[in-house]
């Protein structure tokens, strides 16, 4: 893999990684800048605080997984012909399966920080908000407002999906977000 060629992109890389990893309180400052090969003040130059690279590591979160996500989406649309919420349990499996899958970057972000900045709970909020816009976008465009209500359930079987197979390490509870999706779908 080619190295970052900025600065702020290898302090980036690297805080994504760590971060995604570790968790943002486990990752002090000082490792970030000693892994991405940055001097300290070049990284307070680009980032004047730790609270500055959180914000920034969630919006570049946010544009992966999302860019993942629709991607993944768009696929299996194009294979079957149309969306079923059952395709969103296929991204699920593939995600957990992998074997960096540490749960979700804004469910973690939420759980580890106290108290949240609005600046942390807009970027972690907007997150699942965006997600909920894009399903319902998906499901039933001439019905917002059923298509809103049941992307919103959705979103709360995702997320549960995604806490429990973090919790139990086991890729199989996608399967079971499944049904409860299909189930959803039906109502």
């Amino acid at each position: 893999m080619e190295k970052p060629s900025s600065a702020r992109e290898r302090i980036l890389e690297t805080a994504q990684r760590l971060f995604y990893r570790n968790g943002i309180r486990a990752t002090g400052v000082d490792r970030i800048i000693a892994e991405s090969g940055v001097a300290k003040m070049s990284f307070y130059r680009n980032f004047p605080s730790k609270k500055d690279l959180v914000l920034a590591f969630l919006e570049r979160r946010h544009e992966f997984w999302m860019g993942w996500f629709r991607a993944s989406m768009a696929a299996q649309i194009e294979r079957e012909g149309r969306f079923r919420l059952a395709f969103v349990a296929e991204f699920l499996r593939e995600w957990f399966e992998s074997p960096d899958f540490r749960g979700c970057a804004f469910i973690n972000t939420a759980a580890e920080t106290a108290e949240l900045s609005d600046d942390e709970r807009q970027r972690v909020v907007g997150h699942k908000d965006e997600l909920c816009s894009y399903i319902a976008g998906l499901l039933r465009p001439g019905a917002a407002g059923e298509s809103l209500a049941k992307a919103r359930l959705a979103v709360l079987i995702i997320d549960g999906a995604i806490v429990r197979a973090q919790m139990c390490g086991d890729p199989a509870i996608a399967g079971e977000a499944g049904v409860l999706l299909e189930m959803l779908e039906r109502a």
